[in-house]
């Protein structure tokens, strides 16, 4: 039988980056417990709609856990009080019923607030964009099996490749560090045989773009993996630092993508 809840929500408003926000108190009333998080934003902004009031912009796109678009802060917690959870894949049964719920947006530097709980994250496209890929000829797909790879590296570059980049580490770090990130996009091509080629450079290049993006440093206090929904290890932090490490003996960084468009 569905079940019913009403909940109290303190919400960060900010109309614009460059202007201060507040938080607002808003009432839900009816909310089904079967809904997920993102339904009930929606109901909400339903009923301001309907009183001629601003709605509350949030990021989202596929409301599966796959696309990363979605995130902002829970009570203080990165995509809420589930481990490994999405805040998308959240559902209303996890609360209840008169409870207060706190939404803010990432807090980062590197996460200017586009407005409300919306942040620009075009800092990790970046990022990428510095030396997140290989270079390979492109045409006909080889067949699956003509490059065998051990099962350890290809579980590696699995569990790395689960990053689906949505922020919570940044937001959940108390130094804003992306270390979390941008090892998981290194590891997961540097444990394949293709992503060899590049492997040095795409280590001082990264890392080198990270820095410029304004990311804090990286103290190892494990708080971004536990808020990462995908459970990306810190082992990919270590193994980070030591390829960028015995790269920085070999060559300088060259940054490719310094832009800040």
């Amino acid at each position: 039988m569905e079940k019913m809840i009403n909940l109290n929500l303190k919400v960060w408003r900010q109309k614009k980056s460059n202007e201060e926000g507040s938080f607002q108190e808003y009432s839900v009333k009816n909310v089904s417990t079967d809904a997920s998080f993102l339904e009930m934003m929606d109901q909400l902004n339903e009923d301001l709609i309907k009183t001629g009031k601003d709605p509350v912009a949030f990021d989202h796109d596929c409301r599966e856990g796959i696309c990363g678009s979605c995130g902002f802060m829970i009570n203080g917690n990165a995509h809420g009080p589930m481990k490994s959870t999405t805040v998308c894949q959240l559902h209303m049964r996890n609360f209840s019923d008169g409870e207060t719920l706190t939404l803010e947006p990432w807090r980062a530097s590197a996460f200017p607030v586009i407005k409300d709980l919306a942040v620009n994250r075009s800092a990790f496209d970046r990022i990428i964009r510095s030396g997140g890929f290989i270079s390979v000829n492109t045409g006909n797909a080889p067949d699956g099996n003509a490059i065998p790879i051990p099962k350890q590296n290809a579980d590696e570059a699995f569990a790395n490749a689960t990053c689906i980049g949505c922020g919570a580490c940044v937001s959940s770090c108390k130094n804003g560090s992306a270390a979390l990130f941008t090892s998981a996009k290194m590891a997961h091509l540097g444990a394949l045989p293709q992503g060899q080629v590049e492997k040095e450079k795409r280590a001082l290049n990264m890392v080198a773009q990270m820095d410029v993006e304004g990311f804090g440093a990286c103290t190892s206090t494990g708080a971004c993996s536990a808020a990462c929904p995908k459970e990306i290890s810190l082992v990919s932090i270590a193994q980070m630092n030591r390829e960028f490490m015995k790269a920085s003996l070999n060559k300088k960084p060259e940054v490719q993508g310094g832009d800040m468009a």
